[in-house]
């Protein structure tokens, strides 16, 4: 069967619309995707988007409709015109001017992009109307503003102009008009269909979910036995007995709703996230700082009346087997529920209509229970502050089964440290909001697995290792961990604090030094200050710490080595899926930004 020929074709000069606007510019088509049904188009700057086929239109068809929408414009009566400004029932100039700024506020969170217009032609011509209808349903409000382009570009600093700066390029937009500027509520826009398909696509996705629970519980299992070596790796399966306790079950359960009535409580400022796709910003609550000094009294209070905490260190598989039973019940609560969310609220990579690809990835992006954002508290709360709770309960076993009256100096240097860092990322609660795991990724198994399975029971496998394998350190090994890991956490820390001021505010006082290329889009890539040294900072300041984190273990078995191995094949993969996006995203700026910074990660080596 012959396919039907596509309208544009590859190398074709034609006029795109940019998503979010009515505005057109030329653009070249690169090439089709008859799955997907989109047209892969490249702006003049390099700026690559995927668009319909009714977000463009011909080079001849475009001039034709703007020439005559031009003359209709110029036949208007003068002298109609002048009665209607001097009329007393209407408003004067000046006080519309008001009316604008207003409307300007109101339809500041809907636009991304603010450019140089060139506006749709409208026309009754009988041959473009079934095209006009399938245009202007994309627009449910037009606004028209009489001003100055200088003025518009003081009063909109959240909008961005497509046209190159003097020094790129001499890019310019088909068509300019400098006092008028039309500005487009649209309505929310579909879901894109997800076509680019990560770990390995279907099958792969299916294979990690079922070996990735299967390693965790093989990583615990070798954590606890005498001889730690990976040729002791468990052939057999540990008895039921072993596994599962409904006991435990109930603990972990309390946990979590524990964790969610302290997430609820009404303390704390409440702040606005990154904006959807439909304009709209969804509202949190950060308190987690609160919720981990509350943790931390009820935890005192229950060793003060003799609590055995230990409990946790000999149940420690049941308690994995546990979460990793809610982990499972709780993605497919959030799948079935995913069926009834709205097309804006889809996450773009978990929709790509196969069932097990979806479920792994996550369909929804913010899946809520009214106000309660069950991704936002799952990344931060059970997982993170369960994390310090299980490295002080095997301090305590650590005391207990070594007959020691004060725990050893690599124990409390894992403790120390680690909680230094789970302290830190729940004081910047808010900077999540920016990450990629709240702003792309959909909750879905994968993520749910992170937080609520593998963050608790794999990070803590150096406390857990120690408990049975003690290792005594010496005065300069103890300074020079200490100093290790502090050098990590300044330039883990100063690294992600400049990114989050710089994108809220490139003007603030802190940030305004740093050198920066602009994009397109109007973001700009900073490459300067630790940002300079590598295109990512932030990932070594974590890689450091982590070494310093499994080096109070000693040589002897490579097991608590495993979360350090883990870190760092993660931050290679994030890396990469980074360096795909931006350069689709920011064209020409990205490849002048690697220039700048040819480094990834680790200076000099990768």
């Amino acid at each position: 069967m012959r396919m039907p020929a596509t309208r544009f074709q590859t190398g074709e000069t034609v006029m795109g619309r940019w998503p979010g606007s009515n505005l057109y510019y030329e653009v070249k088509v690169l090439n089709y995707d008859s799955k997907s049904r989109l047209y892969t188009v490249i702006y003049k700057d390099g700026t690559e988007l995927e668009l319909k086929e009714s977000d463009i239109t011909s080079l001849i068809m475009f001039k034709q409709g703007s020439t005559r929408s031009r003359s209709r414009s110029r036949s208007r009566s003068p002298a109609r015109t002048r009665r209607s400004s001097r009329s007393p029932a209407r408003t004067t100039r000046r006080s519309s001017s008001r009316t604008v700024e207003m409307q300007r506020e109101k339809l500041k969170d809907v636009l991304e992009v603010r450019l140089t217009p060139v506006a749709i032609p409208h026309e009754n011509n009988s041959n473009s109307k079934h095209e006009k209808k399938e245009e202007n349903n994309t627009a449910t409000k037009v606004i028209e503003l009489q001003k100055t382009e200088t003025e518009s570009e003081n009063k909109t600093g959240g909008r961005y102009n497509l046209r190159r700066r003097k020094d790129q390029g001499d890019g310019k937009p088909v068509e300019e008009e400098t006092k008028e500027e039309t500005l487009v509520q649209v309505k929310p826009p579909a879901a894109v269909k997800t076509t680019d398909l990560e770990f390995g696509g279907r099958v792969g996705v299916f294979f990690m979910m079922l070996l990735l629970p299967v390693a965790v519980l093989a990583l615990l299992i070798l954590c606890g036995q005498k001889d730690a070596g990976l040729q002791n790796f468990p052939l057999q399966i540990p008895p039921l007995q072993s596994l599962w306790d409904w006991q435990v079950f109930g603990i972990v359960l309390l946990w979590i709703l524990f964790q969610a009535v302290l997430a609820l409580l009404p303390v704390g400022k409440v702040v606005e996230g990154m904006p959807l796709k439909n304009g709209e910003t969804l509202k949190y609550r950060i308190n987690g700082f609160y919720a981990l000094v509350l943790t931390a009294v009820v935890v005192g209070v229950a060793v003060y009346q003799e609590v055995d905490l230990s409990y946790i260190h000999a149940h420690f598989l049941q308690f994995c087997t546990s979460a990793l039973v809610i982990v499972t019940l709780l993605s497919i609560y959030l799948f079935v529920c995913s069926r009834w969310a709205s097309q804006s609220n889809l996450a773009p990579g978990g929709n790509s209509g196969c069932i097990i690809y979806d479920f792994f990835m996550g369909r929804e992006l913010n899946p809520r229970i009214k106000n309660f954002d069950i991704k936002f508290f799952c990344e931060m709360r059970p997982g993170l502050i369960g994390w310090v709770l299980i490295n002080f309960a095997m301090l305590l076993a650590e005391m207990k089964h070594q007959n020691l009256e004060n725990p050893s100096p690599a124990m409390l240097l894992v403790n120390g440290f680690q909680l230094l860092w789970v302290v830190d990322g729940i004081w910047h609660e808010e900077k999540l909001l920016t990450m990629m795991d709240i702003v792309y990724d959909g909750f879905g198994f994968m993520l749910t697995f992170g937080d609520l399975a593998f963050v608790p029971f794999t990070f803590t496998c150096q406390a857990y290792y120690l408990v049975s394998h003690p290792n005594d350190l010496s005065v300069f090994w103890i300074a020079s961990l200490i100093a290790m890991n502090g050098v990590g956490y300044y330039i883990f820390r100063k690294a992600n604090s400049q990114k989050f001021v710089f994108r809220k505010n490139p003007s603030d006082p802190a940030v305004s030094h740093l050198k920066a290329i602009p994009t397109a889009t109007g973001k700009s890539l900073i490459v300067s200050g630790l940002w300079g040294f590598v295109r990512h900072p932030n990932y070594l300041g974590d890689i450091i710490m982590g070494l310093a984190w499994s080096l109070p273990c000693g040589f002897n078995h490579a097991i608590p080595y495993f979360y350090l191995i883990y870190l760092i094949t993660l931050l290679v993969h994030r890396n990469a899926r980074d360096e795909r996006q931006c350069r689709k995203k920011y064209g020409s700026a990205w490849e002048e930004y690697c220039k700048a910074v040819p480094y990834r990660i680790f200076p000099g080596i990768y």
